[in-house]
């Protein structure tokens, strides 16, 4: 065997290596392009308001890549979301002397209930993931309306100190943000330093070898959707105080977009890998996109199809970095 072929030097080889890097350079690209459209761009003013913005979404994304990483998909996160977010503006609006930790405890735990009702039927059911999420997305929206008997839940019905959840601070960092921050560092190294972390990649990867090694794959499974729907019940607290206003529909088709931030940040359809920095990166993009697009006067049809082709390219860079790093190794294999 030749040296050249020892050295694992290929195109996609180099891709999955600078992912990060090259998604940051797209992000300072974009951004200084906007930035000559529409002075307004890179203002702190704008800054903060995309930052605010990205928040919730970032969040969502954390708990959708841990899901994905193990072969999954969670379609149910908007509706968790919605019935989350309801249920706390209801206890609020009766309870307005509740302290803002108590409430985001109870949209927590109601996220909590419903992502592990999502996990002991994909888990313990064999359901597939795809189809037991979205029958729970369906079940959860009904109950959201059922439970608001259609009627939604006003800013006036809701005490300053719940609003001031999101427009808050912590030593000078808007809420939110500090929310999310504090989430990524905890995953980071959650994923990165835990023997559960490594279980939940070892799953993905293949499922049969983390059976046969002792991981309890059903255990793992479990896990992961109780952990998306957690996420998704404390979102659901976020984006009330945030937008002050409870409906029946709120977040509908939102995790759509979290899905595209995850594939945005690399996290790979086919389970097995995936990086929060990445993840990062990848909703701070659709954030700018998000953001960027109408500063430019871009048509909102052309924002659709703009962040499509962003997202399909996306989808085929990691295909062909899969495909790459597969050969890779089998090379290794045959030395």
């Amino acid at each position: 065997m030749t040296e050249k072929a020892l050295k694992p030097s290929t195109t996609s080889a180099n891709i999955a290596r600078f992912r990060e890097a090259g998604l940051l350079g797209v992000i300072i690209a974009l951004s200084i392009a906007v930035q000559i459209r529409n002075p307004s761009f890179l203002t702190v003013e704008n800054i903060s308001d995309l930052m605010t913005n990205t928040a919730i979404l970032s969040i969502l994304a954390v708990g959708m890549m841990l899901v994905i990483v193990t072969r999954g998909i969670d379609l149910s996160i908007g509706a968790t979301l919605a019935l989350s977010g309801m249920i706390s503006a209801q206890t609020v609006g009766a309870y307005p002397d509740l302290h803002p930790l108590l409430v985001i405890l109870l949209g927590t735990l109601i996220g909590v209930v419903c992502g592990a009702v999502l996990g002991f039927l994909v888990a313990k059911g064999g359901v597939l993931p795809i189809i037991a999420s979205l029958g729970m997305m369906n079940a959860y929206r009904g109950l959201t309306f059922m439970v608001s008997g259609g009627k939604w839940v006003s800013a006036h019905q809701m005490p300053p100190s719940f609003k001031e959840i999101a427009t808050g601070s912590i030593w000078g960092v808007n809420t939110l943000i500090a929310i999310a921050i504090l989430i990524y560092l905890c995953f980071f190294y959650f994923l990165n330093h835990t023997r559960t972390g490594r279980q939940i990649y070892a799953v993905g990867s293949n499922p049969e070898s983390a059976a046969i090694s002792g991981i309890n794959n059903e255990r793992i499974l479990w896990l992961v959707y109780t952990i998306m729907g957690a996420l998704s019940g404390l979102c659901g607290v976020l984006w009330v105080s945030k937008f002050a206003s409870a409906q029946g529909d709120t977040a509908m088709g939102y995790e759509l977009s979290v899905i595209a931030a995850c594939v945005l940040g690399g996290v790979s359809i086919a389970g097995g890998s995936g990086k929060i920095s990445g993840l990062l990166l990848g909703a701070i993009l659709l954030g700018i996109l998000n953001n960027a697009l109408p500063l430019i006067n871009v048509s909102p049809f052309w924002q659709m199809a703009i962040q499509g082709a962003i997202i399909l390219l996306a989808v085929l860079i990691n295909a062909v970095v899969k495909r790459g790093v597969e050969r890779n190794n089998l090379a290794r294999r045959k030395i």
